[in-house]
């Protein structure tokens, strides 16, 4: 393993970053997954899967300037406003963390740094806070002399299967409208294009890429949930009442009705130059099934935690 080469992963016990980790890490790659507490359970199983933790914290830039030393590449991603309170994370910090993770690559050497960013950034102020901060590190990473990669991923196929959506009700409750089509990804597959941006760096140096594995409408989704699951499933858009009441969520509709949050990948160039990737019928058959069996059953489960 002495001549492989080497990336540290940020938020590698998180959803983006353990996938690019993991893709990394079965291409053959020294994978070190930045974490906060190498004894947690998340990054012991990272250690059970062959790689490295280097300990750090985005808030003391000098421990991720110690974990940065003798790396090839370097993915960023920081925790953000959009994520609700599990992190508790303001947009500024986001933004500092961001750029400081820019800096530090810039300062260390680092050959390439693969910043992921969101579909609705660069396209405009939407006044989400969680987009245009991402705009604000995009920009930031632009102006340094340094080889980057920014992958903006569409929606991911994961959060489809968050519960409340209805499912358990034999519904389904999204951000479009029955015939407004939307792009998704599924999170293993954002790994699998940061590990080959990654493997033949040059090719992407100074690009931004919109990334996508399928593109479908509110009757689709009622198509093929309701194929996968075997029951009928019927697909509704957000009410009006909850869209005027949940200002984040109203906002989130207009920026898909706009279509800076229905996403603009080009699908047929991302098959050609990263092969297949994941429909969300392939993702609801493989890796998707645990979730849609858990959200299926998400009344049920509640209701016997109630006993």
């Amino acid at each position: 393993m002495s001549g492989a080469r080497s990336a540290l992963v940020l938020g590698a016990t998180g959803q983006q970053g353990g996938a690019v980790a993991r893709a990394l890490n079965t291409k053959g790659w020294v994978v070190k997954a930045l974490v906060r507490d190498p004894q947690g359970d998340k990054a012991k199983a990272l250690t059970a899967q062959g790689i490295e933790l280097r300990r750090g914290d985005l808030a003391d830039p000098r421990s991720i300037q110690t974990a940065m030393s003798d790396v090839d590449a370097v993915f960023s991603i920081q925790p953000s406003s959009g994520q609700g309170s599990v992190y508790g994370v303001s947009d500024e910090q986001e933004v500092l963390w961001g750029k400081t993770v820019a800096d530090l690559a810039k300062a260390s050497g680092v050959g390439h740094l693969v910043y992921s960013s969101v579909g609705a950034a660069g396209k405009g102020i939407t006044g989400m806070g969680h987009f245009d901060s991402k705009t604000e590190i995009e920009e930031y990473i632009r102006s340094l002399d340094i080889r980057y990669t920014i992958v903006r991923p569409s929606s991911f196929m994961e959060m489809l299967m968050l519960p409340g959506m209805g499912l358990d009700r034999g519904e389904f409750n999204f951000l479009m409208r029955p015939d407004q089509a939307m792009q998704v990804i599924a999170v293993d597959d954002i790994g699998k294009v940061v590990a080959a941006i990654l493997d033949v760096p040059a090719a992407y140096a100074g690009r931004t890429l919109e990334i996508a594995g399928d593109e479908i409408t509110g009757l689709d989704l009622q198509d093929v949930l309701s194929r996968v699951a075997e029951r009928p499933v019927t697909y509704h858009r957000f009410p009006d009442r909850l869209l005027a009441e949940n200002r984040f969520l109203g906002r989130l509709v207009e920026l898909v009705d706009d279509g800076r949050c229905a996403g603009s990948a080009d699908m047929k160039v991302l098959r050609q130059e990263f092969g297949d990737l994941m429909t969300l019928d392939t993702w609801l058959e493989g890796p998707g099934r645990p979730l849609l069996q858990n959200a299926l059953q998400a009344a049920a489960v509640a209701a016997v935690a109630l006993r």
